[in-house]
């Protein structure tokens, strides 16, 4: 099937990154693979108040805030699209599952249902003339019976509608329909196709459940006919609007019963619809979801069939998302930062016949050990949470030892060819889980890929976790680009690592350092420039510089002292009791990471004090762990916050007598996002915090970059 990417272009694309994804795709291509790309990105409102913008998947305005996204989408990228209201996952200590807005069009840009209250159709010779449409009303009740009546008649198959009190809107009439469409027959003489049924309920029994959502979702089931199956259409009609929710059907019967019910609807407004979306893995339809998350509103991309509609889709979803109040960033004190929602991105294929993945086990087994390499594709992304405890840990964070993940990579590689895709799942999905068990939490996640035992988990799908949203839309496209330009880098087999790298206590360590990332990151980037990837570093750079901000930049003649924000993982606490009655997960975020660079002038000629006892610099390159806050609960609760960080830039005693040494510069530094503030004044004229010696500080334990304040 050809899909169309109906994305519009990103303004002003930059020719490199134009001739890059085409020189990726077309290797790819060469290879008889089609990639496609997927992605999570998420938003939040300019002002964001209250818990559903911090810890809480709903609340008051999230769903406005959705609703008026997907208008908006509707309007500009997807005229004629249908929109349906469906529920989502359900998650202990919730009451009612999440919900969900998807907007459906077809493949090839067209409406999968033309609704005549939109006009005529984008295709249609009169769609350029112009019309006044009238404001048409809602389906009053009266009419209701004629409505259902005329869906049966064109099913072949009479409804039987069962009225029902709603005790939360008495003015409220609601109709509830059990309806069903059965495939092909187990037996000759067995049923199939549209087949409805009558609902004999006791008048007392004939309520909705007293809870939260669209009608459909309050059925009273408990007291449903034995031996029908439990789908139902239901019709609500209220003063301002009517809606339809629709059973769980097949994507087939699905349109059709959409079809049907927009020819009915001609005359009146259009209904709000909502119901359980059958998954597409084929394309026949393109999907564009909106999902509550804790936090932040979440969208689901269609599927895109290139970088570019992918890039396409990143730029409108900021500039529509900033119409409507949504960015996908938010402002903490004076620093920008991502939502926290994460904006992950997925690889799949056309279809499940199409699969790149399936039938190329060698070729997926060298991502996987290309990514293990290379901790900036797992750290630089990300948010401030890394490592073991955080919602995406690395392969060598997780839950597997390493035994059990060369002995899985090595099955994978000696799969005979052909169709693998059950035995990749197996192998693999059980490994990408952090130590709890979780398998959605890693960073490279098979949750989607091939796993029978949930609804949702036969899509083929790989899916990136370690990725945050981004304040600038062509940084996210730049990371995807540099995610398709790896896919075929390591389709030559001699690019693949043959084993995993053993990092040891480097990857708690100085690998979560900024210029150890970066260092990384640009080997990266020189291996695929030498292979004819021409991708540029610049928009890497500056994802760089804001992820890791710069708090001090000191310069005296030839000597630099430069101090960043550097990672830090966060411990797991043991699970804690939250409202409700269910258990939660805490880390504790205590801690801090600083990141200290010296040149060799500064080295020469200087020394630096913390909090009066004498640094270790060493090379110039060290890492500084303190704590921030005192929290509750917390690893080490007897242990004091180190804050204020007082920093005292000295003459190094070759160059004067000890007894003359005078410091050149002092700062401090508050922790949170601030700057290392400068501090004037004598020693004299100072408090006596400043005054205060303390042995020096002891360099890390050797081959170690980061010096712990916790230990004295």
């Amino acid at each position: 099937m050809v899909v169309s990417d109906l994305a519009p272009l990103m303004p002003q694309t930059s020719d490199w990154m134009l001739a890059t994804a085409a020189e990726a795709e077309a290797r790819l291509q060469a290879a008889g693979i089609r990639l496609t790309l997927g992605g999570e990105p998420t938003y939040v409102p300019f002002e964001p108040v209250g818990a559903e913008w911090t810890v809480a998947a709903d609340g008051p305005t999230k769903l406005s805030y959705a609703r008026a996204l997907a208008l908006e989408l509707q309007r500009r990228v997807w005229p004629g699209s249908t929109l349906m209201y469906c529920p989502g996952k359900r998650y202990d200590g919730e009451v009612n599952p999440r919900w969900a807005l998807r907007l459906i069009t077809g493949p090839d840009g067209h409406p999968v249902v033309l609704w005549p209250q939109d006009g005529d159709p984008p295709s249609s010779p009169a769609a350029g003339r112009p019309r006044k449409l009238k404001k048409a009303k809602p389906l009053p009740g009266k009419r209701a019976a004629d409505f259902l009546a005329a869906i049966g008649d064109a099913l072949g198959c009479p409804l039987h509608p069962l009225k029902l009190r709603d005790p939360l809107a008495p003015d409220h009439r609601v109709w509830a329909v059990p309806l069903c469409h059965l495939g092909e027959p187990d037996s000759a003489d067995g049923p199939s196709g549209w087949q409805a049924a009558e609902w004999p309920l006791a008048k007392p029994l004939r309520e909705l459940l007293p809870a939260a959502g669209p009608a459909g979702l309050r059925l009273p089931l408990q007291v449903f006919p034995e031996g029908v199956l439990r789908q139902v259409l239901t019709l609500e009609i209220a003063d301002d609007g009517w809606s339809l929710f629709l059973p769980p059907l097949a994507r087939q019967p699905l349109q059709q019963l959409l079809e049907l019910i927009a020819a009915a609807s001609a005359g009146w407004s259009r209904p709000d619809l909502s119901g359980v979306l059958p998954i597409d893995v084929d394309g026949h339809w393109q999907v564009l979801g909106l999902t509550a998350d804790p936090g932040v509103l979440e969208v689901n991309l269609p599927v895109c069939h290139s970088w570019i509609a992918y890039a396409g889709w990143i730029h409108t979803l900021d500039e529509v998302g900033e119409l409507v109040g949504l960015r996908s960033w938010k402002q903490n004190a004076n620093r920008v930062e991502g939502t926290g929602g994460g904006n992950h991105l997925l690889w799949g294929g056309p279809s499940l016949e199409a699969n790149p993945f399936f039938c190329r086990p060698g070729w997926l087994v060298g991502i996987l050990r290309f990514w293990q390499h290379h901790p900036s594709l797992s750290y630089l992304f990300g948010n401030r949470s890394v490592g073991p405890a955080s919602q995406s840990p690395r392969l060598d964070e997780g839950s597997a030892s390493r035994l059990d993940l060369n002995l899985a990579h090595a099955a994978i590689e000696a799969l005979p060819e052909g169709d693998q895709r059950l035995l990749i799942s197996e192998t693999l999905r059980h490994i990408h889980a952090d130590r709890s068990g979780n398998t959605h939490r890693s960073e490279i996640s098979f949750d989607k890929f091939w796993n029978p035992a949930w609804g949702g988990g036969c899509q083929g799908l790989i899916e990136f976790r370690a990725i945050e949203s981004l304040p600038r839309p062509e940084w996210t496209a730049a990371i995807a680009l540099l995610w398709s330009c790896l896919a075929a880098y390591l389709l030559e087999p001699s690019h693949r690592p043959t084993s995993l790298e053993a990092f040891a206590e480097r990857l708690a360590d100085e690998l979560q350092l900024p210029a150890a990332l970066w260092s990384d990151l640009e080997q990266v980037l020189t291996l695929l420039q030498a292979d004819g990837l021409d991708i540029e570093a610049e928009p890497y750079r500056q994802i760089w510089e804001w992820r890791f901000p710069l708090l001090l930049d000191w310069q005296w003649d030839d000597a630099c002292l430069e101090i960043r924000q550097a990672l830090e993982p966060w411990p797991l606490l043991c699970d804690t009791p939250v409202q409700g009655g269910s258990t939660s997960r805490f880390v504790d975020s205590s801690l801090q990471r600083l990141e200290i660079r010296a040149n060799q002038a500064f080295l020469e000629c200087h020394r630096l004090r913390l909090n009066g006892g004498l640094l270790p610099l060493g090379d110039g390159w060290l890492g500084l762990r303190y704590r921030q806050t005192s929290l509750y609960p917390s690893l080490h609760p007897c242990i004091d916050p180190h804050l204020p960080l007082q920093l005292v830039i000295e003459t190094s005693p070759a160059f004067r007598q000890p007894a003359d040494v005078e410091p050149v510069a002092r700062f401090q530094f508050d922790g949170g996002d601030g700057e290392m503030v400068p501090v004037a004044g004598s020693t004299a004229e100072l408090d006596g915090a400043w005054s205060l010696e303390r042995p020096d500080w002891c360099a890390p334990p050797a081959g170690g970059r980061t010096l712990d304040l916790r230990l004295g």
